[in-house]
């Protein structure tokens, strides 16, 4: 499975420039067999463990997993030591979409190209599986990781990342600002909350795992920040202009209910030049460490993407 996914990155991604479609590719074939290896099977635990892998199976492009093992490298790090880490972050993440696609959240019916776990599965079915693998992302960095990395302090920072303070308030505020006036600061509260916080905790836990230094955790969790927010705002402006086939997922969603976005804020032509801004103050904290061209490359290609 790992070879026929490197292949197939590699194809998708030859615009990118080699290097960058390289490491994507191989770091998708790592991530996706450490993933295999640390969920649970059908014998384990009958559907929810189907249900687990509904979304992390042939699906997502292993983004927030990369830049984990990016920023590992970066600092020096073996990609051995942030290999826990790298998947632990897909678990967060796709635990993340399955709850977001909920009846009671976006109500979405399509996500990776297919059914969302709600609809293919009873929807407590998709509640559970959601709660097992963020759970199940913490035990994989605590057993995971080396003992001679700071397990306790990366731990903390994915606990404040992905809870209240980050994207589960993010979710809080993105629900009770539907409908309201625009808001410049109240969208990007949501949009560092909901997803610039995992972007910037990957790169900070794949250099806290690559035992980088103070200094250099701090530039690439700023790089991180920088390029999450201009992730989402890539992403703002791919729902209103690309079909669902090519995003993998419903889109117009923003618009139906009646969310706060970016560009609904101040126009798509200031929102492509605010991302523009953001990345070229990425490509600053990239500077420094092992991995410069590689980080460059990635900050760059989030604003081209079409999916």
């Amino acid at each position: 499975m790992a070879e026929a996914r490197e292949a197939t990155d590699v194809a998708q991604d030859e615009d990118t420039g080699p290097d960058l479609a390289s490491f994507l590719a191989h770091a998708a074939a790592r991530v996706d067999a450490e993933l295999d290896r640390r969920l649970p099977t059908v014998a384990d635990c009958g559907d929810l463990a189907a249900a687990m892998r509904h979304l992390v199976t042939g699906g997502g492009k292993r983004f927030r997993p990369a830049l984990v093992l990016l920023a590992c490298r970066d600092v020096g790090g073996s990609e051995d030591d942030a290999i826990a880490t790298a998947a632990a972050m897909e678990l967060i993440h796709t635990y993340s979409l399955i709850h977001d696609d909920l009846p009671c959240m976006d109500d979405a019916k399509l996500r990776r190209g297919k059914a969302c776990v709600h609809v293919a599965y009873p929807e407590a079915t998709a509640v559970l599986a959601g709660d097992a693998m963020l759970t199940l992302a913490f035990e994989v960095i605590a057993a995971g990781t080396p003992a001679h990395r700071p397990i306790g302090g990366m731990i903390v920072a994915l606990g404040r990342a992905a809870g209240w303070a980050g994207m589960a308030g993010g979710q809080v505020l993105d629900l009770a600002a539907e409908g309201a006036e625009p808001d410049l600061d109240m969208v990007r509260r949501i949009h560092e909350g909901k997803t610039a916080s995992l972007i910037e905790v990957s790169l900070r836990l794949g250099a806290m795992a690559g035992g980088g230094g103070g200094e250099d955790v701090e530039r690439l969790a700023r790089y991180g920040h920088r390029v999450g927010l201009a992730f989402q705002i890539v992403d703002d402006l791919l729902d209103t202009e690309v079909s669902a086939e090519q995003m993998g997922k419903d889109v117009g969603a923003d618009a139906d209910n009646d969310k706060l976005t970016w560009p609904g804020v101040v126009g798509n032509e200031q929102a492509r030049a605010d991302a523009r801004r953001l990345v070229d103050e990425a490509l600053v904290d990239a500077r420094g460490g092992r991995e410069e061209a590689l980080l460059a490359a990635l900050a760059e290609k989030v604003l081209s993407r079409r999916n």
